[in-house]
């Protein structure tokens, strides 16, 4: 890297409008992709520089979703859990009263010390950090180079030019038309993460994986919560197996969840509140409401169609097997370009796109991207659904394993659910692995692990797991696979 500087009053140097940075690669984005990318290049010896609009590094996922999210369903956890669940085990309290204000300041605090920790990790691998708004500003000075022009919240502009250009811009909720977010009555996730107090009833416009989780957030801490969704099932792409028992156990909890509700308009209305208008339905009147109906590719203002690159209908960006798209030297990763719109996606996507780079071979396998629900009990899964191999006329065999036998989950007082395992017909081996129960996030890791090998289902029965746990259920829904379990 070479660059020119000025000395300000307080020793730190700050680039003028006409002087020009250059790098190995520029990363627009710091979310998980994006900076996972940029330590990635350093590693194998390019310079490298990351540019981000928001003060914090991290992306949506740290800063307003897969972190703060999961901080909030913990403390709710546990607090509906003192309220209630503990008299089982023999522990009684006296009265439990609510401090939102602490619960979010842990929120917070665990957020601000991851952020923390990737300016470290930038620091420690040489990357430079260009605060401001990234955009593609066409050819740079030297022949292959592209300029990158970085708005800095200041009003100066930086320039960055660079051979290699990852577009990792992530993405943003998706809101339906009629739907009138203001921020303080209608919101987004952002919004429902930070309220200052309960809603006395929230409506959640979306049955997916978001609107259940910031659901059951504030269902556990009092809210009133009506979930909209405009399908005749919840978290679509989920076996509809799991979806359906998934249904069964949020509305148990107190949830009213209604399905083939189409939402025609939100918006608050004066003196407060809220009012959600439904196809065929009396208006919901209401305190808050989130919209939570997916997300789409924050792609739009980086001067993409000036050089040559075309958005899809969603305003996602095409690229080929080494994240190129169809204009040289400029690449994207992560929510931006099609797939699973996950974090771990997007790590996966930042380090293949940067070593293909060095060597020519790059591959994510987007059919083993696990995914979790981190309601409770916690849905997780990974691989083909029963519909998807049905639909593919597929012949499988189906395990199955309820955590109602499993020991550990005696123990724990959390015996909901049950583990599935597919695996073709002939061969036994693992087609996708559909779990409904305690710590399912964390169980789903052994089957991406095994299926990325090609495991069969008699591979996974046949390792020794120990007693009591939780994987257990694993291995004798893999055994079940065969006809063979021992605790079913």
């Amino acid at each position: 890297m070479t660059a020119a500087g000025k000395s300000t009053r307080n020793g730190q140097k700050r680039m003028a409008q006409s002087e020009v940075a250059r790098f190995d690669i520029v990363v627009i984005g710091g979310g998980p992709g994006g900076y996972v990318a940029a330590i990635r290049a350093a590693q194998l010896g390019f310079t490298a520089a990351v540019v981000e609009r928001e003060d914090r590094l991290g992306g949506t996922c740290l800063r307003v979703g897969c972190i703060p999210s999961k901080a909030l369903l913990e403390s709710s956890h546990k607090y509906e859990e003192v309220r209630g669940d503990l008299a089982q085990h023999g522990v009684q309290v006296g009265s439990v009263a609510l401090d939102l204000a602490a619960m979010m300041k842990r929120k917070d605090d665990v957020v601000g010390t991851l952020c923390k920790g990737i300016d470290g990790l930038l620091a420690k691998n040489k990357i430079a950090r260009h605060r401001g708004t990234g955009r593609i500003a066409g050819p740079g000075s030297s022949p292959g180079d592209w300029r990158v022009e970085v708005s800095a919240p200041g009003g100066t502009t930086t320039v960055l030019e660079s051979p290699r250009v990852i577009i990792a811009v992530g993405s943003q909720s998706l809101v339906l038309p009629g739907v009138e977010v203001d921020g303080a009555v209608v919101g987004t996730s952002t919004e429902a993460l930070s309220f200052d107090a309960v809603p006395g009833h929230l409506v959640v416009i979306g049955g997916g994986y978001i609107g259940l989780e910031l659901g059951s957030v504030w269902r556990r801490l009092g809210a009133k919560v009506t979930v909209l969704e405009y399908g005749e099932r919840i978290l679509a792409g989920i076996d509809a197996d799991i979806a359906s028992e998934a249904l069964v156990q949020f509305r148990r909890q107190g949830l009213d969840i209604q399905l083939g509700a189409r939402v025609l308009a939100a918006r608050a209305v004066k003196p407060a509140g809220a009012v959600v208008e439904c196809e065929g339905r009396e208006p919901i009147h209401c305190d808050r409401v989130l919209a939570a109906t997916g997300r789409k590719p924050a792609t739009t203002d980086l001067g993409l169609e000036a050089v040559g690159i075309q958005l899809d209908k969603r305003g996602a960006i095409a690229v080929d097997g080494l994240f190129r798209t169809t204009s040289p030297g400029i690449y994207a990763i992560g929510d931006c370009i099609p797939g699973p719109m996950l974090a771990h996606k997007a790590e996966e996507d930042g380090v293949a796109c940067v070593e293909g780079m060095k060597s020519g071979w790059a591959h994510v396998d987007y059919d083993l991207v696990p995914a979790v629900v981190f309601t409770h009990p916690e849905i997780a899964a990974v691989g083909k659904t029963e519909e998807q191999l049905t639909a593919e006329g597929r012949r499988y065999r189906k395990g199955v394993f309820p955590f109602r036998a499993n020991g550990r989950a005696r123990t724990i007082n959390d015996t909901v659910g049950k583990v599935k395992v597919l695996a073709d017909e002939v061969t036994d081996r693992v087609l996708g692995v559909h779990i409904i129960g305690p710590a399912a996030g964390d169980l789903i890791g052994e089957a991406a692990a095994a299926m990325a090998f090609g495991a069969t289902a008699e591979d996974i029965a046949r390792v020794c797991h120990a007693h009591p746990t939780l994987p257990e259920a694993l291995k004798e829904a893999a055994m079940a696979v065969g006809g063979n379990a021992i605790h079913a």
